[in-house]
């Protein structure tokens, strides 16, 4: 590709990976993640990624996925220490135009796009159309969005489902969350259905159950350990994690009546295959007492692209030039 041809910069910022991408109208083109915690800002990861590809020119347009709430014209990320104000950023960028949304907004824009082999169906019956869809997904936090119907396309609604509250069912549970307020005095829902929250998860049982020797571990090595199933513990961690997935996923989908189906994305459940698909996910999705025949007819879906993000903004950059 001759990237002089190409004039738009496209951004997935989330909190540990900086995923950047060029677009036009017909495709999207040199993918390439850092790491953020290499950079001390958005402006120097996006320099040295365009160094990076070799691109001679400042794209003139930009479109930036963002895991983190925007009020107004400023960014300050929930789980990174980047923060930046866009007028600011747009100066810096030398770009004629520059558009911040919210990371789910720019996934829940990709969902009509999807294609059969984007999605595996996890149960539940066929969607329905011009319904409400809700979009749902674990990484180093827990996105939210969902898509409404206005009479010709879909609208996405960006929200902070992640940080609602966590409600216990069980006992085990109950003492999980009290343990962990040795670090939290709220228990929401991103701080035990997340990669941070599974790290949270395995190391409250370690407390309840005197393992304190056990080693500390990342999300990555407790989700290897867990599907190869060398660590009791983290099996467990795992399997509430991925059950209280499927609880809040049932919980949105009540709230938004969300029978155009439920899509799960996120940088963790893709990557544990048959652990996934094996889990209480589903069975807990549709838990929910006297509802749960309406929620059996809800189709939930694993969203199996890479970089979903990408194809909602490669659709918002060529709406917006």
């Amino acid at each position: 590709m001759d990237t002089q041809s190409v004039k738009g910069l496209i951004a997935d910022i989330g909190a540990t990976n900086a995923r950047f991408a060029l677009a036009d109208s017909v495709g999207i083109y040199h993918p390439h993640t850092l790491q953020c915690a290499e950079f001390t800002s958005l402006s120097q990861a996006a320099a040295h990624y365009l160094k990076h590809i070799g691109l001679s020119y400042h794209p003139d347009h930009a479109v930036l996925a963002v895991a983190a709430p925007i009020e107004k014209d400023h960014v300050s990320f929930t789980n990174n220490p980047w923060s930046f104000s866009i007028p600011d950023i747009k100066k810096e960028m030398k770009l004629s135009s520059l558009h911040v949304l919210n990371d789910f907004e720019a996934i829940a824009c990709a969902i009509s796009d999807l294609k059969p082999e984007d999605i595996v169906q996890i149960g539940g019956g066929h969607p329905e159309h011009d319904k409400p869809i809700a979009v749902i997904g674990p990484g180093t936090g827990l996105g939210v969005a969902g898509l409404f119907w206005d009479g010709k396309k879909y609208i996405p609604n960006p929200c902070e489902g992640g940080h609602v509250t966590m409600a216990a069912r069980t006992q085990r549970e109950f003492d999980i969350f009290t343990a962990l307020r040795y670090k939290y005095s709220y228990i929401s829902v991103e701080r035990v259905c997340s990669g941070k929250g599974l790290v949270n998860i395995y190391n409250a049982i370690r407390i309840l159950d005197g393992y304190v020797a056990l080693a500390d571990r990342s999300a990555e090595e407790i989700s290897a350990a867990a599907c190869a199933g060398t660590c009791p513990v983290c099996v467990e961690s795992l399997s509430l994690m991925l059950r209280f997935l499927g609880r809040i996923a049932g919980d949105l989908a009540l709230t938004l009546n969300a029978y155009g189906g439920v899509y799960i994305a996120g940088g963790i459940p893709t990557k544990l295959g048959n652990f996934f698909f094996q889990s209480d996910f589903r069975p807990e999705f549709e838990s929910k007492g006297s509802y749960g025949r309406f929620l059996r007819e809800i189709p939930t879906y694993l969203i199996t692209r890479p970089n979903i993000a990408f194809l909602g903004l490669k659709k918002i950059l060529a709406e917006r030039r």
